[in-house]
C-alpha cells in the first residue's frame, strides 16, 4: 500500500506534526484552506468513514478530543472552528486514509461549496 498518510505516520514523509500518540496523529495541512488547517488522522489505516467499525468508536472520539485540544492551543476555540470528514469522490476526499480537518482563524459560510 502506498498511502501518503501511512508514510507520514512512519516518518518516511516529513510533516509539521502537532500531536502524536499511539492512536492518533495531527499535522498541518500542506494546502491550507484557512489560517489554521490541521489534519487529525488515525495511526491505523482506515480508508473512509464508511470503513469504520464499532471497535473504532473510541478512536473517532479521540480524534475529536485531539481537535478540541488543538483548537484551544491554536487560539481558535473562542471564535469557533470547523471539523470536517470528507467521504469518497463526491464528498471531496482526496487521500483515502481517514482524516478529520480542523479549520479556523476565519469565518466560514454555509453551505460549503
Amino acid at each position: 500500500m502506498d498511502c501518503i498518510f501511512c508514510n507520514i505516520t512512519k516518518g518516511a514523509i516529513p510533516a509539521d506534526i502537532l500531536h502524536r500518540d499511539d492512536d492518533v496523529m495531527a499535522f498541518k495541512d500542506i494546502n491550507p484552506k484557512a489560517p489554521v488547517h490541521i489534519l487529525i488522522i488515525p495511526i491505523k489505516h482506515i480508508e473512509t468513514v464508511l470503513d469504520l467499525s464499532d471497535e473504532d468508536n473510541a478512536l473517532i472520539g479521540k480524534m475529536v478530543m485531539v481537535a478540541n485540544q488543538l483548537a484551544e492551543k491554536e487560539g481558535i476555540d473562542e471564535n469557533g472552528f470547523r471539523l470536517v470528514f470528507n467521504c469518497r469522490e463526491h464528498g471531496g476526499q482526496e487521500v483515502y486514509h481517514l482524516h478529520l480537518h480542523l479549520m479556523g482563524g476565519r469565518s466560514f459560510r454555509w453551505p460549503p461549496g
